[in-house]
């Protein structure tokens, strides 16, 4: 009786806690692009202009098959690339993708020597592959970086490396560091960094200073694409401005993973002209003190 009266009375003190079964989680909107960037409403991304997400999935890779028309590759020869996207659960091939800057499928393309580059997109069909018409100007290696989203997933970032034979298949290429103000379409762009010598690992800002800035306007959806590319084609980075307003000057946030030099392309739409402006940055290796 006495543990049934002890009961009891737990049971209707008002000073005993209550069960948390009616506690409401809070909701969590997180950018599909930059996980980091969260919000208790809903929104858009300031740095990607992305729109918020709420309760983002875990990160899973989507297996991506990629096919050649012609099977091998010949330097100066049109080329289509074809693209299918598997569910990582099912195996089956994926149907549905949600707009990503205002594109289902987009293509980077990296020479071995890093002199040439192309940011492209790819046609979905009826079949759900999607394909994208190119021609390789010379023999070498090439990675093919792919941008899509899942519906369901997240967002997915997956190279691929295509041989063009005729020449030397030799990965990456020494680079020297240049971070020169450059000309390019109808702008000039400057770089400055801070720290000014990066260190692998660790966050790097990336100041940018672009003249004139007028007529700066939106370049699929956002004011400025980044693809930085280690000299080796080992590190392949996609990002986007962390600070931006359209005005002269914007910021970005990287942190480079190995001590190697980083090709860096960033584009800008400025007057309905698409401006890429090129940068050498050399990371070091980071130094425990003693």
């Amino acid at each position: 009786m006495l543990v049934l009266v002890a009961t009891s009375v737990i049971a209707q003190s008002p000073t005993a806690p209550s069960a948390n079964k009616d506690q409401e989680v809070p909701v969590v909107f997180s950018c599909p692009m930059h996980p980091d960037v969260q919000s208790s409403q809903p929104g858009m991304c300031p740095r990607c202009r992305m729109q918020l997400v709420a309760k983002l999935p875990d990160r899973i890779e989507y297996p991506l098959m990629m096919r050649l028309n012609p099977t091998v590759a010949r330097a100066g020869k049109p080329l289509e690339l074809s693209f299918a996207v598997q569910d990582p659960n099912t195996g089956r091939r994926v149907t549905d993708f949600k707009l990503i800057h205002e594109k289902l499928y987009h293509i980077f393309v990296v020479s071995q020597d890093l002199q040439y580059f192309v940011h492209g997109h790819g046609e979905q069909g009826t079949d759900s592959i999607f394909r994208f018409g190119t021609s390789f100007p010379k023999p070498g290696m090439y990675r093919v970086l792919s941008d899509f989203y899942p519906d369901g997933g997240t967002p997915q970032l997956i190279a691929k490396t295509i041989l063009v034979p005729g020449g030397p298949i030799t990965p990456g290429t020494e680079l020297k560091s240049d971070l020169s103000p450059k000309n390019s379409g109808n702008m000039q762009v400057s770089m400055t960094l801070q720290p000014e010598h990066p260190v692998a690992g660790m966050k790097t800002q990336l100041f940018l200073h672009l003249e004139p800035a007028d007529k700066l306007e939106l370049f699929l959806g956002a004011w400025a694409h980044m693809l930085a590319a280690s000299d080796d084609l080992v590190d392949m980075i996609h990002d986007h401005p962390f600070v931006a307003d359209g005005g002269p000057n914007m910021q970005f946030n990287l942190i480079f993973p190995r001590p190697r030099v980083y090709r860096i392309w960033v584009q800008f739409q400025h007057k309905g002209l698409v401006n890429t402006a090129v940068f050498n940055v050399p990371v070091s290796e980071f130094v425990q003190p003693k």
